[in-house]
């Protein structure tokens, strides 16, 4: 086949008509968090996690302030039932959590589970068996009926143990497994089956919960599939809506968003993501979704580092540095349009409004990260970027026009290292570009302000001394006036800046100048510990860079004349 061939596949059937409710409500609060990261994360694993490392990832997962967890299969696998016994036996449950264990509807299965149960003041007992079509006719050769056997057969003897345990505070989960599969008149019928055996109330309710174990469709059709459900199922009222969204598709958080408008109460994820296939539900992105609409999420993620390294050394799988929300890159950015609104809206945004920076949908430092790596240069940067650097690390404010000016240069250095500059080295482009300090030097000046400006300025022309006197209404405007009775060239200040590099009375001034020499713009920088002696080098830098040969011949010769 020289191609993709389409027609092998079907599009997933459509939800039968009814009165779709969600498209119309809002999120207003965040669901009961449900982390699956010691269970469906820890299969998917090419090595699962040792004890250990569960026990690290515990206590990860309710430092996060994770209520439900679940915690593993201990009827299949001796390191999970271990796990449980530790969690118990050592008193590790805090008593507002609530774990949760995994278990098919096999009676030995069940029996084990229960087993590894004891000690516990509650534990929710999740039962599952598969109901899709493919399932039932290609996995077990069996029809509806025998189907819902099983879950019943399992529900029977999940409830029988249960009540052999009266001290634990029982919560039952039922998952029709491939629920995204499954003809949802079927899933209805077998989990109305369930809760007849198992008689759920308003005050002791069942868990149904309803997964994409494989993601068929778009996160719209999970969302119809949810809200058929709720609005179809009996007992609503003693049921707790469930979802479990894989992400084959990439649709997993979408999924589970749009079903919690649909009705679905309860949310099961891994922290990052991780999981079968393509992975499982993203809890911290879900949650980050929530917070940045204004919804508490009730959960603490104000230190990803620290989750995204407890999760990484658990599972030896690393993050992308794109990761929605707290990936190590996900606040940077390198485009020049994107920097500079950056730069403009913060400079806006004030404490006491909503948050409103341009390509920023929250501010970094609600979740422990600073300004350093919003903004970064590379090639595709602009003005607004490096102009954002040099005031955020050393005060610089750059005129627009010195900005202007600064970006090629910038950017041919970026080029030339094939990679991002720091604030260091962009700052040395802008020293080494803009101040040049031969020919001419200054040696001093003298500033009588009795009447206008009236300034003395001692030069030095590459070892040559030389004096020059002017006046006018400023300190430039008195060295241009001197500039052009000394050498006969036409120079005009066509724009000009200074401020000072922090504060106090040490601080030192940086001033930015652009004349026009000859009909020749050009710019030049410099800092002094005073102002003028800062204005007056700004100025000797630009006339150094209009041209050495002209300034020397021009100032020679009238030193000569005057000698």
């Amino acid at each position: 086949m020289s191609r993709f061939d389409h027609r092998k596949y079907r599009p997933a059937p459509r939800v039968p008509a009814f009165d779709r409710q969600w498209p119309d409500r809002d999120l207003v609060a965040a669901p009961t968090w449900v982390s699956e990261d010691l269970r469906d994360g820890n299969q998917a694993l090419l090595e699962p996690m040792s004890v250990e490392q569960k026990q690290r990832f515990w206590h990860q997962i309710i430092k996060v302030g994770i209520k439900e967890v679940m915690v593993g299969f201990p009827s299949a696998s001796q390191p999970d039932y271990d796990f449980v016994r530790w969690l118990i036996e050592e008193d590790q449950i805090p008593d507002d959590v609530t774990i949760a264990v995994l278990v098919q509807c096999r009676e030995h299965l069940i029996e084990r589970t229960f087993e590894s149960l004891v000690g516990a003041k509650r534990a929710i007992v999740h039962l599952y068996n598969s109901t899709s079509t493919v399932q039932r006719e290609r996995v077990f050769e069996m029809d509806r009926a025998g189907i819902v056997d099983i879950a019943v057969q399992g529900a029977s003897w999940v409830k029988e143990r249960a009540a052999r345990y009266p001290d634990v505070d029982w919560r039952f989960e039922y998952t029709p497994e491939s629920f995204s599969s499954t003809e949802i008149d079927f899933s209805l019928e077998i989990c109305e089956a369930v809760m007849d055996v198992w008689q759920p109330t308003p005050d002791n309710k069942c868990i149904l919960n309803l997964p994409t174990t494989v993601e068929v469709a778009g996160p719209h059709h999970h969302a119809d599939q949810i809200d058929y459900f709720c609005q179809h199922i009996s007992r609503r009222d003693s049921v707790i809506i469930s979802v479990h969204t894989h992400n084959d598709r990439g649709g997993a958080v979408a999924a589970a968003e749009l079903a919690m408008l649909a009705g679905a109460e309860r949310v099961e994820g891994t922290l990052l993501g991780n999981g079968e296939r393509t992975g499982n539900m993203d809890i911290v992105t879900l949650a980050m979704n929530l917070y940045s609409q204004g919804i508490d999420p009730e959960l603490d993620l104000s230190r990803p580092d620290e989750i995204i390294q407890v999760v990484q050394e658990c599972t030896g799988i690393p993050m992308h540095p794109r990761h929605p929300w707290v990936g190590e890159m996900v606040y940077t950015a390198f485009s020049g349009s994107h920097q500079d609104a950056i730069r403009k809206s913060l400079k806006k945004q004030q404490d006491d409004e909503p948050w409103q920076v341009a390509y920023l949908p929250i501010d970094p430092r609600d979740i422990g990260r600073d300004y350093q790596a919003v903004i970064r240069v590379n090639s595709q940067s602009g003005k607004g970027g490096m102009a954002f650097l040099l005031e955020r690390d050393y005060g610089i404010s750059l005129p627009r026009w010195m900005a202007l000016e600064l970006a090629p240069a910038v950017q041919a250095m970026s080029e030339t290292v094939n990679g991002e500059l720091s604030s260091a080295r962009i700052r040395d482009v802008l020293v080494e570009t803009f101040t040049q300090c031969a020919p001419l030097t200054l040696s001093g000046y003298r500033l009588d302000r009795e009447a206008s400006e009236h300034l003395t300025v001692s030069l030095d022309d590459n070892g040559q001394a030389l004096r020059l006197s002017g006046q006018g209404n400023g300190v430039i405007s008195a060295f241009m006036a001197a500039w052009q009775q000394h050498t006969g060239r036409s120079v005009s200040v066509v724009d000009y800046s200074e401020h000072a590099l922090g504060e106090g009375s040490d601080a030192v001034a940086i001033a930015f100048v652009q004349l026009n020499v000859d009909g020749q713009r050009v710019s030049g920088m410099a800092e002094d510990g005073d102002t003028v002696g800062a204005s007056l080098k700004a100025v000797l830098s630009a006339l150094n860079r209009a041209g050495h040969e002209a300034v020397s011949t021009g100032l020679a010769s009238e030193a000569s004349a005057l000698a």
